[in-house]
């Protein structure tokens, strides 16, 4: 879910800069979609908790250390992959270099949003309470 609801963030922003009719008819739709997806999947949720005023300040940090964190996991699955179809062993070298480097990386940004609450991973209460946050966020913000 949280993944989607990043998703609704990007998509909602990006939408005010389309100007095609159509690629933004199709970037609605996929809001939508995503919404309702995010809104199904929230009555699965025991108990979401009350949802505070949306605060610009408060979710930039989370948000930007979240989506970096995504970006460099999906680095680290990328260099894997893209290892096991290499041929040449200098290429492979530089490739394993650089999937070391992405793996520091991901634990450095997973370490900074640890530390600072934006990631509770030890605590899976905490995890779903700000996947539900996130979500009702996303959904209430207007594009």
């Amino acid at each position: 879910m949280a993944f989607q609801s990043i998703g609704i963030f990007k998509l909602k922003k990006a939408i005010r800069k389309i100007h095609d009719p159509e690629l933004q008819s199709l970037y609605a739709r996929a809001i939508n979609s995503m919404v309702n997806n995010v809104q199904e999947l929230l009555k699965f949720y025991p108990k979401a908790p009350v949802r505070d005023d949306y605060e610009t300040e408060a979710m930039n940090l989370p948000f930007y250390s979240g989506d970096l964190l995504g970006l460099t996991k999906t680095a680290v699955r990328n260099y894997a992959i893209a290892i096991t179809e290499t041929a040449t062993p200098q290429l492979r070298n530089v490739l394993v270099q650089q999937l070391n480097k992405a793996i520091q990386s991901h634990a450095d940004i997973y370490n900074y949003m640890y530390k600072r609450g934006y990631y509770p991973s030890y605590n899976l209460t905490k995890l779903l309470e700000n996947d539900i946050k996130v979500a009702q966020i996303a959904i209430s913000i207007p594009y």
